[in-house]
């Protein structure tokens, strides 16, 4: 059906269709090659995936003038959209060359995008403004994947009336810590897998379609605390510092907000790094069981390490690393052994 689309309701006759990319989702992506020119089709399955929210968001994006694909045309009904190709070289690929001169460039590039992403003034940042809140409700809702599946599932661990007491507390907590935050655009998935390296205008951007206003550290967290590539704890404060000297020069009130306390901000940096590590380690296990997608196996262990070194930062979320560390730590190494195992 995709193929009919792209070759004759498009008039793309005696073009090259090919796999481009998949994601974490249920979508899939394929490039097309006419003569010399490039395109992506986007195949979302409609009984599981909405395009609506990438097309609107995309609209608004480039609106603003950072790189996003451009939607060419749409197929809603079949979950076909026909992109705008940004190229693949993704940003993963090139940060582990870790080339650290082409590593600054890269990450400078992304903290500037994003700043422009949360400081846009005009009709488009308007709509950026009316998307859907980052409420306690989804906050929740997402920490309540890890118990899920990474402990339950994963790991085949029951928790105690204290354990899920202990989880109870923290999430709450996390939830208010991220609600405490001033609120700015949030991507909530702008980590190098979903970055393009650009010849102009760098980053391209993808994925942005579950896009919301949140915390305004979300985002940050995403890119230098990567569940694909780690840095050193010191470059992620330097990098960090710049973001947050980027948001203050551009007026943002967020910024300004956070700035005049560096060590608030850090704060929430981290304890926003750790709700959004406690959902992935649900994700990763989830995408595993659920949908058969056993490369995330491979991350777990760098977003567990995250989750439990960022746990160790505060009293208040002392107490859940040492459950990790004493805990989860043995049962988490024997399930990956068992399930690395032929």
């Amino acid at each position: 059906m995709l193929a009919r689309w792209v070759l004759d309701d498009l008039g793309f006759t005696g073009s090259r269709i090919e796999p481009a990319s998949a994601d974490a989702s249920f979508r899939r992506y394929f490039r097309v090659t006419r003569d010399s020119e490039t395109y992506i089709v986007m195949d979302a399955p409609p009984d599981k995936e909405n395009v609506g929210p990438f097309v609107t968001v995309a609209r608004l994006l480039a609106g603003i003038g950072v790189n996003v694909p451009i939607v060419l045309a749409r197929y809603e009904a079949a979950g076909f959209l026909l992109l705008t190709d940004l190229g693949s070289r993704a940003y993963l690929d090139v940060l582990r060359e870790r080339r650290m001169p082409q590593v600054e460039r890269m990450y400078d590039d992304a903290l500037a995008a994003l700043v422009t992403m949360q400081s846009a003034q005009g009709h488009a940042a308007a709509g950026l403004r009316e998307l859907p809140r980052y409420d306690r409700a989804l906050l929740l809702r997402e920490m309540e994947l890890m118990p899920e599946w990474f402990l339950r599932k994963h790991l085949g661990w029951t928790l105690t009336p204290s354990e899920s007491a202990l989880l109870e507390r923290l999430f709450d907590a996390l939830a208010g810590a991220a609600l405490a935050q001033p609120a700015a655009f949030v991507h909530r998935d702008y980590h190098s897998r979903n970055l393009l390296l650009a010849d102009e205008n760098n980053p391209g951007i993808l994925d942005f379609q579950d896009a919301v206003i949140g915390p305004v550290t979300y985002d940050a967290v995403s890119l230098l605390k990567d569940c694909y590539i780690a840095w050193p704890t010191e470059r992620v404060h330097d990098w960090l510092g710049r973001y947050r000297e980027r948001l203050l020069a551009a007026g943002v009130a967020a910024g300004a907000a956070a700035g005049r306390d560096l060590a608030q901000f850090v704060r929430w940096f981290d304890l926003m790094g750790l709700q959004r590590h406690i959902k992935v380690l649900g994700i990763f296990a989830r995408l595993f069981h659920r949908d058969g997608k056993a490369g995330y196996l491979n991350d777990l262990p760098l977003v567990f390490d995250y989750a439990r070194k960022a746990a160790e930062l505060y009293p208040e979320t002392a107490p859940f690393a040492r459950f990790l560390a004493d805990r989860i730590a043995p049962a988490f190494a024997a399930a990956q052994a068992r399930i690395a195992r032929p």
